[in-house]
């Protein structure tokens, strides 16, 4: 089996973030997909960019999620070295395919074109 979470407060803490909707939703992307650009949340979401910013700083505070700059672009993906790891994973069993919001915004010339 691989890691294990040892505190209750840490597994509560991951599970409260992954109780949002939208949180949920980011992480069921970025399992699919190698790193996702704010721009694109923004777009899926329909929502603010400060807002989504406000998601993935939650999840990057607990180190959930991990970012990536390339010049002024942001990106982000799943942390898979973090102890909570396989917990996300067994959640995201019972969690319907997001891939096809990533096929979408790709089918609309959407995938990462701030970043070109």
């Amino acid at each position: 089996m691989g890691k294990v979470i040892k505190d209750l407060n840490q597994t509560s803490t991951i599970l409260k973030l992954l109780g949002d909707k939208t949180r949920l939703t980011m992480v069921a992307l970025m399992n699919s997909t190698i790193e996702c650009c704010v721009c694109e949340f923004v777009e899926i979401f329909n929502k603010s960019q400060p807002s989504i910013s406000q998601h993935l700083r939650k999840m990057r505070d607990v180190g959930l999620v991990k970012e990536k700059r390339k010049g002024q672009w942001v990106f982000y993906s799943l942390n898979t070295e973090h102890e909570a790891y396989p917990l996300v994973l067994s959640i995201l069993e019972h969690v319907p395919d997001q891939k096809a919001k990533l096929d979408n915004l790709e089918a609309k010339g959407l995938r990462i074109s701030c970043c070109n």
